[in-house]
């Protein structure tokens, strides 16, 4: 089974990272096209022995981009295309049939209930999408929160698979002693409360809540890890609240991040270090599709404030005792930090939950496989069918008498007249 992966882009992201940790463990020949921007984790996947091809497409109307995509899966002959971010599932279900190949399969990691991977959810944006979800055999939507969502839009349940996004726990794992270098590296009091935050910088995950939070909390620090749009506003405000001495805003982490004041970038720490660091993570976003990085912290036995977030709110109670509910709101959240319960004395580490086993990235990838042999078995079934002749179905002897086989007719005798 040869399966192509489509995605909008691979620079540093959710999306981005799952389909790194699920090609690690996908036990199947797997390519990935990259409609544009070759960042990192394309670099990280090419490292772990996966091709990757970007198309190199200038804008979401870069139509050209379209038939090369056709010919690249034409080529590849690929049993299945599996197509993630919306961008990537408009063009790539598109492409999948115009090339022949019967399964196609999208994931849906960003929708909320107003926005989609950051952008609006116009009139525009939803009709395309539904348009081209038709062309699909499968939307895979990785909480059942984001189910609810497709089923409200109009995609049929029997479309629509469940599959939640994975995590190698052991990667986050606390380290003692990158936490002090980590701190160290970003000039962080040792015995300083440090909140922190991981995740793109746009105005959905509100991270201007953090930092008015921060600001009641004399001598609290923040550290926040991604980048965006919002990041130039973010340090303005800092600025602004008299907090920015207390403030790192580390960019892209991983990779290129930003440095001590903020804005220009440099080498930094990568996000189980910063973990690490950190004494309690804040999610104040109040939309969240699934909640990757509330399970990462997690996994670092962090304590957890968040408003809202699918992968722990789904669960039976319990199973993160680590992770508290808050209201939306600056002083909200200023209020549960002051909470004793929120930073355990002497800012000691939980185990790891069964939130976290729960979600484990190997269970993800036999989901995600189980689907597709599935599919792949259907669609083998279905061209079998086409390819054979149609008969006729036996007669039921029980029903039907026998009939009794004709006496052949005897030839008539010829008889000679002689003349007389």
């Amino acid at each position: 089974m040869r399966v192509l992966h489509v995605i909008t882009g691979l620079g540093a992201g959710g999306a981005e990272q799952q389909l790194r940790l699920l090609l690690r463990r996908l036990p199947i020949c797997c390519d990935v096209v990259t409609l544009t921007n070759p960042g990192a984790v394309a670099a990280g996947i090419e490292a772990d022995g996966t091709a990757v091809t970007c198309l190199g497409m200038r804008g979401n109307r870069d139509l050209a981009a379209l038939p090369r995509l056709v010919e690249l899966i034409r080529a590849g002959r690929y049993d299945i295309v599996h197509t993630h971010l919306y961008r990537a599932c408009v063009y790539g279900r598109l492409a999948a049939r115009l090339a022949g190949v019967r399964t196609v399969v999208a994931t849906e990691h960003s929708l909320g209930e107003r926005l989609i991977e950051g952008r609006p959810l116009t009139p525009g944006v939803r009709a395309l999408y539904l348009a081209t979800e038709r062309l699909g055999s499968t939307t895979v939507a990785v909480s059942a929160t984001v189910a609810a969502r497709l089923r409200c839009w109009g995609v049929p349940g029997s479309r629509i698979r469940v599959v939640p996004n994975g995590i190698d726990a052991a990667r986050f794992r606390f380290d003692p002693i990158a936490r002090a270098a980590v701190r160290t590296r970003l000039e962080l009091p040792a015995h300083a409360l440090v909140v922190g935050g991981v995740g793109r910088l746009v105005p959905g995950k509100r991270f201007d809540v953090a930092l008015r939070a921060v600001a009641r909390l004399p001598g609290a620090h923040l550290v926040l890890a991604g980048d965006g749009p919002e990041r130039s506003r973010l340090w303005r405000l800092a600025h602004r609240l008299g907090i920015a001495e207390r403030v790192r805003l580390l960019g892209e982490c991983g990779g290129a991040v930003g440095g001590g004041d903020g804005a220009g970038p440099g080498a930094g720490p990568d996000i189980p270090g910063l973990l690490s660091a950190m004494d309690v993570f804040v999610s104040p976003s109040a939309e969240e599709s699934f909640g990757l990085a509330v399970l990462e912290a997690l996994a670092a036995g962090l304590p957890v404030l968040h408003v809202t977030c699918p992968a722990i709110d789904e669960l039976p109670a319990g199973q993160a005792p680590g992770a508290h509910r808050v209201r939306p709101g600056a002083e909200s959240l200023a209020a549960a930090l002051r909470e004793p319960s929120s930073v355990p004395a002497g800012r000691r580490r939980a185990p790891v939950c069964e939130a976290v086993r729960r979600y484990d990235a190997a269970r993800g990838a036999d989901l995600l496989m189980d689907l597709y042999e599935d599919l792949h078995g259907r669609s083998a079934e279905r061209t079998l069918t086409l390819r054979l002749p149609v008969l006729p179905a036996p007669a039921n002897p029980a029903r039907t008498p026998p009939k009794t086989p004709k006496t052949p007719k005897t030839p008539p005798k010829t008889t000679t007249r002689t003349k007389r």
